[in-house]
């Protein structure tokens, strides 16, 4: 392809030799795109349209990236029509030199697919340069008695053009002594040799002058002429003569300088002054006096520099040895240059995609390398290889190109950058190499999930926190970057209602802290569970989940509570009857408490602040027992009173208390009289007799009452036979309970009736044996003036005309606990005055039904709640026998709360002996009687 007219019409000689020299070209390179263009063509002038020649369209030039790949562009591509323009001067005699092909190869590189084409551009001589004479002035000295015949070798003109345009002839202007002939090189240089026609007469004409011109074979010619001068000498007849005409010489391209290539010797059968021979080289270009030296004397040939095989890998040297005479002999000496392993290999990297996605699969094109080495045969043999161990591969593509390509999966977190070194090495001995570095940055993708610092969180928050305050903080980490690794924070679920967890507790979805929403209550919610969740940004999102487990921690924000003793509804304090002859150590009640906290908090201790008598009483400092400390001396009032302090072990520790009034005495009418003198007024004796007339006017009404009572029911027993029931008068008016029916606030959950018997001398009072699910609870104690409502259960086995009360059994004497069935609230198993730290936190509702359940014990009449005579068959709560198997033991069959423990009632026997007298009772203290 020919891009200008002018060049398409050369001489006859030129179209006969280009297609011989392109059907050579087309031979020896079958794959390339080949062109041909003269040399010093105009920048930017169009070569040929590269992109049709390809098969490419123009449409996707911008995309494929059509681009010139080479060492220096001469060329480049145009993006909009794909053709190849001249982007720089070319020289065709600086580029090749005398080549008599001169090619440019060089490779064009698209993208998006990656391909590579090879292009080869003919570079065609024009007749550009002069043929030159090395000297304006050739001097010549020819002996008279020369021969004709005699050649003189001149020297060359230089033409920088090849081919026809190189030089192609000389000639001589017409004389009639010398003519002009021409001669070759080996290596192809044709140079000038003038030939003596005539003997030459000194004497007749000693000096001549001729015009030497050369022509190259340009259209049209161009010449160059210099000057001839011959000067006749004298005769010297006998010239030099070289041992041979042509010399070999190899030599290795590293030889240093100086070094003593080659000694040419030539001899003169001339003796004196015209047998001195001098040497000089002889038609020489200026490389070769570049590299060698002569010695005019000697004739030996040194190395002036180093060479280089890869610029120039042989030289000609022509020698001319003279003498005095003028007459000289010629010699060729070839140099050949030996190529040695002096070049490193070059690593070029064409293209490289970076940042590269750490998603991308194997095999994914990271880099093109492109690698040249300037030597020969093995030692410009390279093979490429990666340094070091690597995720990356090299393949070997089109020629002296690779493609560095990934080996296996690239992830960013672990590696977020790779440096890798690419080592070109050659084949020659020893071997060269050199390396580049590439440094491959990988694009994160959202491939990590954020991951929580913990398995899963468990946080303790102590009860009555301030609202709004941090509790916890969950954080989870992503190692992506950007939006892929930027975690928030959110609540998906709960143990709690959805309604109510917005009210518990909320997190920050930047900080993932979390907040409690409200005051959390310990005795209303112990723990509750969340599960979190942290989210990525990325897209998708990923996201991970965590529980987290708060546990409210409990603090001291609940007083002890006292179940027993009780006040009645109208404020009054009950009271207990002790045995004057009760021994140390005789169980005489006991002060049951709780407490809604847990732990330390409801860990609770007895404390007497206050003593009537401060030995006569001891109190358990776990169990709230209260025992005597010693016998009732004879000076010890018969009424005492203590006032016990219950408090839990909490810092600070709250406390609550509870009045203790005992009565020593042998039996009920005898505690009566001690009971009514706590109000007596300041003169005991009028006060005295005022309740000795109110109790005699009760025991009446009393007996009355029963007599009725009991004439009116053996007249009902011929109608109905089933049961009997107690009946009421309307003589005693109703007051409050002496036992608090209402057990929802810590009372045991029954009460007993009273029947009076008739005797004048002594009022005896006799339980029946009541079952409390058959009578509904009635008044133990009347109003102000009187003490019992009567109410009896009619017997199935009485007879008809009389009432039979069935008689209580005597009082087990052997009625003591032991010491691991004391009773206690936070169940101390070993009955000592320490105890155990309690692990359970009482709750009111089954203290009741505890309660409840005990009372239906005391009821059976298996019991021993019926005393002999004196005892007015009371119950447990009224009575010293209180704390017996018949009271409520709070450590029975409860479950406790983080324990593994059900406490379970065992029999058992209280410590200390009842007298033989009988038992206690226990009576509410009522206000003063009047008459």
């Amino acid at each position: 392809m020919r891009p200008r007219a002018e060049w398409s019409s050369p001489a006859r000689w030129r179209q006969v030799l280009l297609p011989f020299l392109m059907s050579l070209f087309c031979g020896a390179l079958p794959d390339q795109i080949r062109y041909s263009i003269p040399e010093e063509l105009a920048k930017n002038s169009v070569v040929g349209n590269l992109a049709k020649d390809l098969g490419l369209s123009v449409r996707d030039l911008p995309a494929r990236k059509l681009r010139v790949s080479a060492e220096k562009e001469y060329f480049t591509v145009n993006p909009e029509s794909g053709d190849l323009l001249v982007s720089d001067r070319i020289d065709r005699e600086q580029i090749c030199g005398k080549k008599s092909l001169c090619i440019l190869d060089f490779d064009t590189v698209a993208e998006n697919p990656l391909n590579i084409f090879h292009v080869a551009v003919l570079v065609q001589d024009i007749n550009d340069n002069t043929p030159v004479f090395k000297h304006n002035k050739i001097d010549l000295k020819i002996g008279e008695s020369t021969k004709p015949g005699k050649t003189f070798p001149l020297d060359p003109a230089l033409d920088s053009d090849a081919g026809p345009n190189s030089l192609q002839r000389y000639h001589l202007n017409d004389n009639e002594h010398f003519d002009l002939s021409e001669k070759q090189t080996p290596n192809g240089h044709k140079y000038p040799e003038l030939i003596l026609k005539h003997f030459l007469d000194r004497e007749k004409q000693s000096f001549h002058q001729l015009v030497l011109t050369a022509v190259d074979g340009g259209d049209p010619p161009q010449s160059g002429t210099t000057q001839i001068q011959i000067q006749v000498t004298d005769a010297n007849d006998n010239p030099p003569v070289f041992i041979q005409d042509i010399y070999k010489v190899s030599l290795q391209e590293g030889v240093p300088r100086g070094f003593s290539v080659l000694r040419v010797t030539a001899t003169d059968q001339d003796e004196g002054v015209n047998a001195e021979i001098t040497y000089s080289f002889h038609n020489v270009d200026e490389l070769v006096e570049q590299f060698f030296n002569l010695d005019k004397t000697t004739g030996e040939i040194t190395t002036k520099d180093y060479f280089d095989f890869e610029t120039a890998n042989s030289y000609t040297l022509s020698v001319e040895a003279k003498d005095p005479g003028d007459l000289a002999a010629h010699c060729s000496i070839q140099v050949e240059i030996l190529d040695e392993n002096d070049c490193a290999p070059e690593v070029m990297m064409t293209s490289i995609f970076t940042p590269l996605p750490e998603d991308s699969p194997p095999g994914t094109v990271v880099a093109l390398i492109k690698t040249r080495d300037r030597d020969s045969g093995e030692n410009g043999e390279v093979y490429c290889s990666i340094l070091g161990k690597a995720d990356f591969i090299l393949n070997s593509y089109s020629k002296n190109y690779y493609k560095l390509v990934t080996d296996g999966p690239l992830d960013r977190e672990e590696i977020p950058e790779y440096n890798i070194s690419v080592m070109a090495t050659d084949r020659g001995k020893p071997p060269l190499s050199s390396s580049i570095s590439i440094t491959l940055h990988i694009a994160d993708v959202n491939d990590n999930a954020p991951v929580f610092q913990q398995a899963s969180y468990v946080v303790h928050v102590a009860e009555n926190n301030p609202p709004a305050a941090s509790i916890a903080q969950v954080s989870a980490s992503d190692p992506d970057l950007g939006p892929n690794g930027r975690v928030s924070y959110s609540i998906v679920a709960s143990d709690l209602e959805p309604r109510a967890l917005a009210s518990y507790v909320s997190v920050s979805a930047q900080s993932g802290v979390v907040f409690a929403q409200r005051a959390f209550d310990h005795e209303q919610l112990r723990a509750f569970e969340l599960t979190l969740q942290a989210r990525d940004q990325g897209s998708p999102a990923l996201s991970a989940n965590v529980s987290l487990r708060v546990l409210v921690g409990d603090r001291n924000d609940n007083a002890p509570r006292v179940l027993y003793p009780a006040l009645g509804p109208d404020g009054s304090a009950l009271f207990d009857t002790v045995p004057r002859a009760a021994q140390p150590g005789y169980l005489v009640t006991k002060v049951v408490a709780v407490d809604a906290d847990s732990g330390h908090n409801a860990w609770l201790s007895y404390h007497v602040l206050q003593a009537s008598e401060p030995g006569l009483f001891s109190l358990g400092l776990r169990t709230g027992e209260v025992r005597t400390a010693r016998a009732l001396g004879d000076r010890d009032a018969a009424r005492q009173r203590l006032l016990v302090a219950v408090r839990d072990g909490g810092q600070p520790p709250l406390s609550a208390t509870a009045t203790l009034l005992l009565v020593f005495a042998d039996s009920l009418q005898e505690a009566l009289p001690d009971v009514s003198e706590r109000q007596a007024p300041a003169d005991p004796q009028a006060e005295l007799q005022f309740y000795l007339v109110v109790a005699l006017a009760l025991i009446s009404v009393l007996f009355l009452l029963a007599v009725i009572l009991a004439v009116a029911l053996r007249l009902r027993r011929s109608s109905s036979s089933t049961t009997w029931g107690c009946f009421q008068t309307n003589v005693c008016s109703k007051t409050e309970s002496g036992v608090i029916s209402s057990y929802s606030e810590g009372t045991l959950p029954y009460s007993y009736n009273l029947c009076a018997a008739s005797h004048s001398s002594k009022t005896d009072f006799k339980f029946l044996n009541i079952k409390p699910e058959n009578v509904p609870p009635q008044d133990l104690l009347c109003n102000e003036a009187s003490w019992f409502e009567s109410t009896s259960i009619v017997d199935s086995q009485m007879t008809s005309n009389s009432v039979s009360l069935q008689q209580q059994a005597p009082p087990n004497t052997d009625w003591r606990f032991s010491q691991a069935q004391r009773p206690g609230t936070s169940g101390s198993q070993n009955g000592d005055e320490t105890g155990t730290w309690p692990n359970n936190q009482f709750d009111t509702e089954m203290l009741q039904a505890m309660i409840l359940a005990s009372a239906s014990e005391a009821a059976d009449g298996s019991s021993t709640l019926g005393g002999g005579a004196g005892t007015m068959g009371l119950s447990a709560r009224y009575g010293p026998q209180f704390t017996l198997q018949h009271v409520p033991d709070y450590r029975q069959n409860v479950y406790i709360p983080g324990s593994n423990a059900t406490l379970t009632n065992a029999a058992g026997k209280r410590d200390g002996k009842a007298p033989a007298g009988g038992n206690g009772s226990k009576k509410k203290s009522g206000k003063k009687e009047k008459k």
